[in-house]
């Protein structure tokens, strides 16, 4: 972990390379996709509702995945979690993740229904970075995560909707 310069109270300008790799993980099933031979794939295949919600969806999840990398706190460390509150949120984060990809296995497994798709692969990355903010006392990340899940949820939820019209 990297600190360059102070942004503002304990939070600085800096480089968390194990955020790098927190990104990676989750990405982890967009990378297994083109191994499973899907009949359907819904969520690749969506029909776009709304080009505001669009971009606002990829203006926030960019955020978050930036601040997740380059806002270090001052009294971070490398990765352990210290404190019992440290702790309780790097288990969430880790219990979000895990979630994720249960839902992403039966998603693959062709059960795409519309609360598998919007519990575990919509809501989950958000809360995920969510969790990571609160773990790492990175407030841009925690507070930018939020808007970014009710974006992130409404925008798939009309595009869904457009498409079982």
């Amino acid at each position: 972990m990297f600190k360059f310069f102070k942004i503002f109270g304990n939070q600085y300008l800096g480089f968390w390379v194990f955020g790098l790799l927190l990104f990676a993980a989750q990405e982890i099933p967009y990378m297994v996709m083109p191994l499973f031979k899907l009949q359907t794939n819904p969520i690749m295949n969506m029909t776009e509702s709304s080009r505001i919600l669009d971009i606002l969806e990829k203006i926030f999840g960019s955020l978050c995945i930036a601040f997740m990398i380059f806002i270090v706190n001052k009294n971070s460390n490398l990765f352990l979690p210290a404190e019992d509150r440290e702790k309780i949120f790097f288990m969430l984060s880790v219990t979000v993740l895990l979630l994720n990809f249960i839902g992403w296995g039966i998603y693959f497994s062709g059960r795409q229904s519309v609360f598998v798709m919007m519990f575990f692969i919509v809501l989950m990355p958000p809360l995920y970075y969510f969790f990571i903010g609160l773990w790492r006392e990175n407030i841009l990340l925690t507070v930018t995560a939020v808007p970014f899940l009710i974006i992130h949820f409404i925008h798939v939820l009309r595009n869904l909707k457009l498409e079982n019209k």
